[in-house]
């Protein structure tokens, strides 16, 4: 027998929708309070840096985002995508992997704004790299893991090019640290005449309010090579 729709009130059908956007809001966080940015599905939670649009470049491929250099126009073409939300303390997991030679960073604390032509004049890094292949794996303070140009891991914990590397940040109070693979790499204090001398002594040291947010996106780096991030999730701690 054929059911007959046409009939139902349409403050039922208004109700049924809500319940169903609600609960689709309600899977992207879990019961610890994780935030889900990244599951294989789509890309919601990510947008391009200064531009609402999400960059052709970056694409799902199976369950990861996979950075597309095929199309890329070279490295540091400027593709970086952030997270459409922002965070101060937090606990941030992913898995990430690098085809032979590349190179990419995860970003945290970026501040869009005029002044800042790309997500790293703002914010401090965790690197991502081919430690055996790309010429930064070779630089001290530069390898996989590291506060980029800043502090040296203290282990290199990373896994042969092509496996994945598994990621924790922490930002909880002033206290910051890395993980990879399991094991605490890095651990510094953030904000304070530590952090201020950490600056002075790297690159940026010329480069105005570096690193001096308590707030900011999440960013994935555009540094030209092929990379893959999967099972992106955060936990926000204030």
């Amino acid at each position: 027998m054929k059911r007959k729709f046409k009939n139902i009130p349409l403050m039922v059908i208004l109700a049924i929708t809500g319940l169903l956007a609600a609960c689709a809001q309600d899977e992207q966080m879990n019961d610890a309070g994780w935030q889900i940015l990244f599951d294989g599905t789509n890309v919601d939670q990510w947008r391009g840096y200064k531009t609402d649009a999400f960059p052709e470049k970056w694409i799902i491929d199976g369950d990861t985002l996979f950075f597309n250099s095929s199309q890329s126009g070279g490295s540091g073409s400027g593709d970086d995508i952030i997270s459409k939300d922002q965070y101060g303390e937090f606990e941030l997991m992913l898995e990430w992997k690098v085809a032979p030679g590349a190179n990419s960073g995860i970003f945290y604390h970026v501040v869009e704004d005029d002044k800042f032509e790309n997500v790293y004049y703002s914010a401090a890094e965790m690197q991502v790299v081919d430690n055996d292949g790309h010429p930064d794996g070779k630089i001290i303070q530069h390898q996989a893991g590291d506060l980029y140009d800043m502090i040296s891991s203290s282990v290199d914990a990373s896994k042969p090019v092509g496996e994945w590397n598994q990621v924790r940040i922490i930002v909880e109070g002033n206290n910051l640290q890395h993980w990879l693979n399991g094991q605490k790499v890095v651990e510094t204090t953030m904000w304070d005449d530590n952090w201020a001398a950490l600056i002075k002594d790297s690159k940026f040291a010329t480069w105005p309010d570096f690193a001096t947010s308590k707030v900011g996106h999440i960013a994935l780096q555009d540094h030209g090579d092929p990379v893959w991030y999967r099972n992106i999730k955060i936990k926000k701690l204030d």
